[in-house]
């Protein structure tokens, strides 16, 4: 690999599958010690034993993306691991139930604003704390293709992947005199667990989609994470600001 990452302290918030097992992985390997944050240790733990077996440096901490305080004690374990923060990859998601807006609950508003909003918000705002003591870092937030346009099937991720574009934005204007760079990615369809409970709700979508993409394919896992990791290293420094499409050429 090409070393990204080397002598790094990287925080990943889903990592227990998809997006964020990928990126786990992939910054283990290009030399981050990663820290690994998801709701249930136990796929985290069989992620650490794959990267610490491998000869990588990997920890596991529970962490609820709608509980504010489980996110700044999870981001607290990480710092307490390692004394500091240098880079922060905030891809949990929650999706919600799709159906048009007018059959859209209260409770999926709600969990989509704690979990892909506010989680991110929250997150955030402790990993600067960790990078401004350390003189600096850098933080990534997973959106999504559905935050840049329309979004019937899904009106309320959507909306709340908007929200969390507006603020990676003001994040990164208002962190950036502190060595703080902030950006998103926008990722397009991905074969994902996720997906996988769009298409079982909606038999079809992963065809639709696939059809939709200029590429004529689905990302891996590992595609959406290689873009997060050139925008956390160094190869990165005069990007702060940006959001990212990784769709395969869908929203152009």
């Amino acid at each position: 690999m090409t070393d990204m990452l080397t002598g790094k302290v990287v925080f990943i918030t889903g990592a227990s599958r998809g997006i964020g097992a990928a990126a786990a992985r992939l910054f283990a390997r290009e030399g981050a010690a990663v820290v690994l944050a998801a709701r249930g240790t136990g796929a985290l733990e069989k992620i650490v034993a794959e990267i610490r077996g491998a000869g990588g440096a990997a920890d596991a901490v529970a962490l609820d993306l709608a509980d504010p305080a489980s996110i700044r004690a999870a981001v607290g374990r990480a710092g307490e691991l390692h004394g500091r923060l240098d880079g922060a990859f905030n891809n949990g998601a929650a999706i919600q139930q799709p159906g048009p807006l007018e059959t859209t609950s209260d409770e999926d508003v709600e969990r989509q604003f704690a979990v892909n909003f506010r989680g991110h918000w929250t997150a955030m705002t402790a990993e600067a704390a960790l990078m401004r003591a350390g003189g600096g870092g850098a933080i990534v937030n997973t959106s999504s293709i559905g935050s840049r346009r329309a979004n019937p099937a899904l009106p309320a991720y959507g909306a709340m992947k908007r929200a969390l574009d507006s603020i990676t934005e003001t994040a990164a204007v208002t962190w950036a005199a502190q060595g703080i760079r902030v950006n998103g990615i926008t990722p397009g369809g991905t074969a994902t667990e996720m997906i996988d409970a769009w298409e079982a709700a909606t038999p079809g979508i992963v065809q639709r989609i696939t059809a939709t993409t200029p590429m004529g394919r689905m990302a891996e896992p590992r595609e959406i994470a290689e873009a997060a990791l050139w925008l956390l290293s160094d190869r990165a420094s005069w990007v702060t600001g940006a959001v990212l499409p990784v769709d395969g050429g869908a929203g152009a």
